[in-house]
């Protein structure tokens, strides 16, 4: 087969709406030939681009880059037969993002800066996701990168749209004397004896998304610690042997710190893009996604500890 629009729009679809049903109905086609679309792409590709999840279905590390590519391209096609506007033409006015403590969010205004020059962004930083779509629905911010999590997705008006970003699995951060710190993936399990440090509630859910793997592991943590610092001095802390913490799977660990997967993989976390359709245009979304997507891909080539996992998890199979 070949590739065409068509089939870069399924994709599309399946990774706007985290369903290959929801993703049907979209395009307004079956739910089996939706899925067959998808199994035929994915074996003409030579690997699977999305993996079941408690609240779906989310990309998997080949699916980031192809669909980011898809919508790259399907972006480029929208726009042929459209006339840039004459110099002199209205000016745009800036950009202004919102972001959770997000690593993403570096890559992504150094990225959307040099493709758009002419385009002024300013940042607010917001600790909780629920405090974005609060700026969003006022009118006070006009895209804004945010966290949530499956089966927890963040709720907003008809006012507001969103799109994933990247759905990625938590690891643990340990001290690198750990007794557990030669696994290849540790059982939360096998933690509940541990001192834990725990963010605070970033109003998408996270305390109860902590909880309830524990709960589901079979045992309540022995001690939580509420810690509001960084996350530069959480590891500072961990590296001092006062408690572990769950973390993103990108991190950098330092000197003293062992980042490690969980097995089974029971947190998940989800980067998305929210924005306000009725003030940024189609082809600047697709901008800060894609700068998003790029961003995130370099976190992952900075991180062998997500590499490595990813590596035993999904394993091409043959077309």
């Amino acid at each position: 087969m070949e590739l065409e629009l068509r089939h870069l729009r399924v994709l599309c679809a399946i990774a706007d709406s985290g369903s290959v049903s929801r993703a049907a109905a979209l395009l307004g086609a079956s739910q089996p030939a939706t899925s067959t679309q998808l199994r035929r792409i994915e074996r003409h590709l030579g690997a699977p681009l999305f993996e079941r999840t408690a609240a779906g279905v989310a990309p998997t590390c080949f699916g980031v880059e192809v669909v980011t590519a898809a919508r790259d391209l399907l972006a480029r096609a929208d726009c042929l037969g459209h006339r840039p506007e004459a110099p002199g033409g209205p000016a745009r006015r800036e950009l202004r993002l919102a972001a959770t403590i997000s690593p993403i969010l570096p890559g992504l205004v150094t990225r959307a800066r040099h493709q758009r020059p002419d385009q002024r962004f300013t940042v607010t930083s917001v600790h909780q996701s629920s405090g974005i779509v609060d700026l969003l629905e006022q009118g006070d911010a006009d895209a804004a990168v945010a966290m949530d999590y499956p089966g927890r997705e963040l709720r907003h008006s008809s006012s507001v749209a969103h799109r994933g970003i990247v759905t990625e699995p938590s690891f643990v951060a340990l001290p690198a004397g750990h007794r557990l710190r030669h696994r290849t993936e540790i059982a939360l399990v096998d933690l509940a004896d541990e001192g834990w440090f725990l963010t605070p509630d970033d109003g998408a859910g996270w305390h109860g998304v902590f909880y309830d793997a524990c709960a589901a592991a079979g045992f309540t943590p022995a001690a939580v610690h509420e810690f509001p610092g960084g996350r530069l001095e959480l590891q500072e802390m961990i590296a001092a042997g006062l408690g572990i913490s769950v973390v993103q799977a990108t991190t950098r660990p330092l000197a003293d710190v062992v980042v490690k997967p969980l097995a089974g993989t029971p947190v998940w976390v989800r980067h998305l893009l929210a924005w306000r359709p009725g003030g940024v245009s189609g082809e600047v979304v697709e901008t800060l996604f894609g700068a998003a997507a790029a961003a995130y891909r370099d976190l992952i080539a900075a991180s062998p500890a997500f590499r490595a996992w990813a590596a035993r998890t999904y394993r091409p199979t043959r077309p």
